[in-house]
């Protein structure tokens, strides 16, 4: 295996570990916030489990990111192609956007999801306003998404 190809595997991994713990803390930290209304009112549990998932949405797309780089270099076939450093830099540097932005805006959107859910305890009634917040954080998610899936797919190996 090649320098290029480890470089490449490299941010696959980075696209799935980074975008996903993102994500791991953002559920996490939603989930407190669900777990303590529905504690006091069990009738709320799934207008704050759907607020409570939002932030799990990015570990999906590093997850996409890593398999669509895994296959364009072969590992999923088995036949691994051999990149140059270059093109491995390129495979690298294109699972990047939504790595970093996963993490981040997984993060922040865990922390808008628990204001979110916050609204729904005191006005149940206003549940599509308050899914909009956590909403709002997911459109850098995927601008990062797109850019990492069309930079991942324009690399010619």
């Amino acid at each position: 295996m090649t320098m290029g190809t480890v470089l490449a595997l490299v941010g696959a991994a980075l696209a799935v570990i980074l975008a996903g713990m993102g994500s791991a803390y953002g559920v996490g930290v939603a989930g407190q916030a669900a777990a303590g209304v529905v504690s006091e009112d069990p009738s709320k549990f799934a207008k704050v489990l759907i607020i409570q998932l939002l932030p799990g949405t990015q570990g999906i797309y590093g997850l996409l990111v890593g398999f669509i780089a895994l296959s364009n270099i072969g590992i999923l076939s088995g036949t691994p192609k051999e990149l140059t450093v270059a093109q491995g830099l390129m495979m690298l540097a294109a699972c990047l956007p939504i790595a970093v932005v996963g993490l981040v805006s997984a993060m922040h959107q865990g922390k808008t999801a628990v204001a979110a859910v916050g609204i729904v305890v005191k006005k149940p009634d206003q549940f599509g306003k308050a899914m909009l917040f956590p909403a709002m954080v997911e459109t850098y998610a995927i601008l990062a998404l797109l850019v990492s899936i069309l930079a991942v797919n324009g690399i010619k190996l």
